[in-house]
């Protein structure tokens, strides 16, 4: 009875002193595997919203396979290589920022977070110049396609599928970036070690994903032809 009582009494101090532990968990274990848990369920959710443009990306092409490898010819394969390289690079860098806050070297830490948070700006900056030259060219979705110039049927299906699936990853990277930023921030000021670094990995987990869709995006997008 004794021995019980002074354990319950060590899991209330523990609960007392330990700032990261939100009040509604029994303790940091817990905190940590029901965070991870609901991460993991929020990453379902985006795979299926990416499978959904998936399977509408095979549905079209399936109908228009002459148009899609024609039209293909039109996107930049090095630039779109580029970009692969980039957040397969960013991928490695948020893998050793958590082993770097694991191992309680928070600069290491802070210099990987940015270096992967770079490598997403590098990502945007050249998807923006593809898209400007995209815009400037008429090679847009939908009704507002015009380049007279390309003979393909209906060239503006694969760039609706284009624009959809590319614009919606940019969005997740720009997402990416920001929490990213406030993961470093944190880092900077000491919120993270070896006993608490939640946050870094959920981070890195989001940031794995996104860079799992792009490995599947560039070779359907840029390489079919």
């Amino acid at each position: 009875m004794e021995n019980a009582t002074q354990i319950e009494l060590g899991r209330v101090n523990y609960h007392h002193h330990n700032p990261n532990l939100a009040h509604h968990f029994h303790d940091m274990e817990q905190q940590h595997e029901s965070i991870k848990l609901g991460v993991w369920l929020f990453l379902v959710t985006e795979v299926l919203l990416f499978g959904g443009l998936f399977c509408f990306y095979a549905i079209y092409r399936a109908w228009h396979p002459e148009m899609f490898i024609e039209v293909n010819q039109l996107l930049d394969v090095k630039l779109g290589a580029l970009n692969t390289l980039v957040l397969i690079f960013s991928s490695v860098t948020v893998a050793l920022s958590i082993r770097s806050i694991q191992m309680d070297n928070k600069k290491q830490a802070v210099m990987f977070l940015a270096i992967t948070i770079i490598c997403a700006a590098i990502f945007l900056v050249v998807k923006y110049f593809e898209y400007s030259h995209k815009i400037h060219e008429g090679l847009l979705p939908g009704k507002y396609f015009a380049n007279p110039d390309i003979a393909a049927v209906n060239p503006h299906i694969f760039f609706s599928i284009y624009f959809g699936m590319t614009g919606l990853h940019a969005l997740h990277i720009l997402g990416g970036m920001i929490f990213l930023t406030w993961v470093l921030i944190r880092t900077h000021m000491r919120a993270y070690s070896s006993s608490y670094y939640t946050p870094v990995e959920m981070g890195g987990l989001y940031w794995h994903l996104v860079d799992l869709i792009w490995i599947y995006l560039f070779p359907l997008l840029y390489l079919i032809g």
